[in-house]
């Protein structure tokens, strides 16, 4: 009986990769917590949201390309080069006609940005994973040019809707909201049902009359706007401006999605468990600095364990094989 009940956990946990990001999370959370007395405190879990909610909406932006059958690499470039454009547009001084010029210039720099890997990508035939990468160096290349230094600043009402909590809840909880709802509605649609069936099977799609090129540029659309926003995000948390300040959360947006249950082959997963996926690694992360780890061997020993966790799912359908043999 018992034997039972474990192979058919083991085998739903296969299935269902979602849970496993969950377990993982509920694991983390325990672990530091314990190592962190003041984790479940308030200002704690507020700090722990502020400061990853800005790579939320990055990894959602690249769940949906990596679902599509894509990858993007240069979504931290889209970051820098949308925070510069913000700062530099401003300035403490800024009035509001100014700040949602500047916002309104950063949100399309992104939206085209991903229009432009989505075209050389979709259209032009190019491979995602080179496309981007060359394309990651020219939008730094620009965030480069137009704020050499870091530095700059923005109004202090612009940064205020950060830190506020409408209705008593935090802002980056309705952020997290909004997106989960409206990835519920777009996965309904008809793009959400083309997006998994390009993923899956490019060609196939092609054949059931799917529109595989618009897809998929919509797809890299979509990212660049979700890494405008995240751009917009970080700018209004930070208040300053730097060229190098996106240039990190790539590859965290990435391991996100896969730790979230989506396969980089593409054709599954979401970005609910992305969200998760997010939170794990800021977990992991927590955990490796409140163990007193020297930083120095931090860098390293988070890298083991993502990768260690990112095994999970071939070790778990291979103890499912050996039992099922």
């Amino acid at each position: 009986m018992k034997a039972a009940l474990n192979s058919g956990l083991l085998r739903r946990l296969g299935r269902q990769y979602f849970l496993f990001s969950l377990l993982l999370l509920i694991i983390g959370v325990v672990v530091n917590a314990s190592l962190q007395a003041n984790f479940f405190k308030p200002i704690a879990l507020v700090g722990l949201l502020r400061t990853y909610l800005p790579l939320v909406l990055l990894a959602a932006g690249q769940t949906i390309v990596i679902i599509g059958g894509g990858i993007d690499l240069s979504v931290g470039s889209i970051v820098s080069m949308v925070n510069v454009i913000l700062v530099t547009r401003m300035g403490a001084e800024a009035t509001q006609s100014q700040v949602l010029t500047a916002v309104a210039l950063g949100l399309l720099a992104g939206t085209l940005a991903g229009a432009l890997n989505g075209a050389c990508i979709a259209f032009l035939r190019f491979q995602p994973l080179v496309t981007t990468f060359a394309t990651s160096s020219i939008f730094a290349g620009i965030a480069v040019w137009v704020l050499p230094r870091p530095g700059g600043s923005v109004p202090e009402f612009f940064m205020q809707p950060y830190r506020s909590a409408p209705l008593g809840i935090t802002f980056p909880l309705w952020v997290i909201l909004g997106v989960a709802l409206v990835w519920w509605y777009l996965r309904s649609t008809r793009f959400g049902r083309y997006l998994y069936a390009t993923g899956g099977d490019a060609y196939a799609a092609y054949m059931s009359a799917v529109p595989v090129e618009w897809i998929r540029f919509f797809s890299y659309v979509a990212s660049g706007l979700m890494a405008a926003l995240s751009g917009l995000l970080l700018t209004m948390s930070i208040g300053t401006g730097s060229a190098l300040i996106g240039l990190d959360m790539t590859m965290p947006s990435i391991v996100s999605v896969v730790l979230g249950g989506t396969a980089l082959s593409g054709g599954g997963g979401g970005v609910i468990g992305t969200i998760l996926g997010v939170f794990i690694l800021a977990i992991i992360r927590n955990i490796i600095s409140f163990a007193n780890v020297p930083s120095w061997w931090q860098t390293l020993v988070n890298g083991l364990a993502v990768m260690l966790i990112l095994a999970g799912p071939g070790i778990w359908a291979l103890i499912r094989g050996r039992r099922e043999a």
